[in-house]
């Protein structure tokens, strides 16, 4: 087997559990409000794209229901290591499955780059299906943050261990993967890459990634996306 394929077994094996049953619609406080935001630029992106960005929430509740978008974890961020005022539409999920010690024992690389798998690709395609949005000259960028359960709490009162993997992508890299130009492969190798294990930074990281279809092809036991509802 593959050290690829040996990666995908070992992330798959860390099965995903929900948390309850879906309610029929997703909060807005998923969304950055536009008082929040901190320049002009990012604050018009947040009104022209409203609509979008709560279809882009009500797509992830409905559509990926075993993660969890955080509170105001959608909307228009400066990346904090790119001094002018570029704005990536960005997208922070926490992961629910059950920790694996066969997918902890993997080196951090390793982990991250499965996640970066399943998920980057599959999130850059719901994030620019609004071809308005997609198209607008004003964003420069997306942004996946991906948070997962690393290891259970080992004694009464100590608290689990999160993993988190910050994604990059500058506009004309998503523009070329989008289009069907690069693989995820090359987008990993190209993309900035921020890791953090619990809050500890572990600075830049170097991945190997694969193409993955994990999240579309992924069913929840006893789940059934509401009438009316089309997932893609």
């Amino acid at each position: 087997m593959s050290v690829r394929r040996s990666l995908a077994a070992v992330a798959a094996a860390a099965a995903l559990a929900l948390a309850g049953g879906a309610a029929a619609a997703p909060s807005d406080d998923r969304i950055l409000p536009v008082p929040e935001y901190t320049s002009e630029k990012a604050k018009n992106l947040a009104v022209t794209h409203l609509k979008a960005l709560r279809a882009l929430n009500g797509d992830l509740y409905h559509c990926v229901p075993w993660v969890e978008v955080q509170r105001h974890s959608i909307g228009f961020f400066r990346p904090k290591h790119i001094a002018r005022d570029d704005r990536y539409l960005s997208v922070r999920i926490y992961i629910e499955q059950d920790p694996s010690p066969q997918f902890a024992a993997l080196r951090v690389e390793q982990r991250a780059g499965a996640m970066f798998s399943r998920y980057v690709g599959a999130l850059l395609k719901r994030m620019t299906q609004d071809h308005t949005l997609a198209a607008d000259p004003s964003i420069d960028g997306f942004t996946v943050i991906l948070e997962w359960l690393k290891q259970a709490p080992r004694a009464a009162g100590a608290r689990p261990v999160h993993e988190t993997i910050a994604v990059f992508v500058e506009k004309p890299l998503a523009t070329d993967y989008l289009a069907g130009r690069l693989r995820t492969r090359e987008v990993a190798e190209r993309a900035k890459v921020l890791g953090f294990d619990g809050e500890t930074a572990l600075g830049e990281l170097r991945l190997t990634a694969w193409d993955d279809n994990f999240v579309a092809t992924y069913k929840v036991a006893n789940y059934e996306v509401e009438k009316g509802i089309t997932c893609q």
